[in-house]
């Protein structure tokens, strides 16, 4: 098992690099929702409504939800009820936290296929106002599913090398 470690050092540089793209990624589409909605306002206020605003803003909030949930997940900040796992030994710890990830893992592979499929389905319809293809708009579903079943292998074998997932120090609020 020595050569895990190392391994495990790199694949968590990996995520860190993941994180570090997608983070602001996520901020820069806050960004963009906030003028946008700021222009369909006052737009529809002093003037007639700008058509496009509104199909902009349901896309982009799919795309931020979809992102920042890969970071939720990487942070362990999705709704989990831990108490009964935290309290078995550690031999059965290890092994229920290594069933959740599997099943989290097998979700995500799901997820990845059927929204690949899906994203296929309405590759020919084309958005209202943009003329876009559907196939942007839905590619965010199966990007984020890689995303977070790469996490969840990774979060598997930090659990079958060290025995307890390696949490990071908690981000001071801004």
């Amino acid at each position: 098992m020595a050569f895990a470690q190392p391994l495990l050092t790199l694949l968590q540089r990996i995520e860190r690099g993941l994180d570090a793209i997608i983070q602001p990624v996520v901020f820069a589409g806050m960004a963009a929702l906030i003028g946008v909605i700021t222009l369909q306002i006052v737009s529809r206020v002093l003037f007639s409504a700008v058509s496009w605003t509104e199909e902009v803003a349901r896309f982009l909030l799919v795309w931020i939800t979809f992102l920042a949930s890969t970071l939720a997940f990487q942070r362990g900040r999705h709704i989990a009820v831990t108490f009964a796992v935290d309290a078995l030994p550690l031999p059965l710890r290890k092994l229920a936290r290594l069933a959740a990830l599997a099943v989290v893992l097998a979700f995500m592979i799901m997820l990845i296929v059927i929204g690949y499929r899906y994203m296929q389905v309405q590759s020919f319809q084309k958005s209202a106002s943009l003329r876009l293809s559907m196939t942007y708009v839905y590619a965010v579903i199966p990007l984020s599913a890689a995303i977070m079943a790469w996490y969840a292998l990774v979060d598997m074998i930090d659990v079958l090398v060290n025995g307890e997932p390696t949490v990071a120090a908690p981000e001071e609020p801004v």
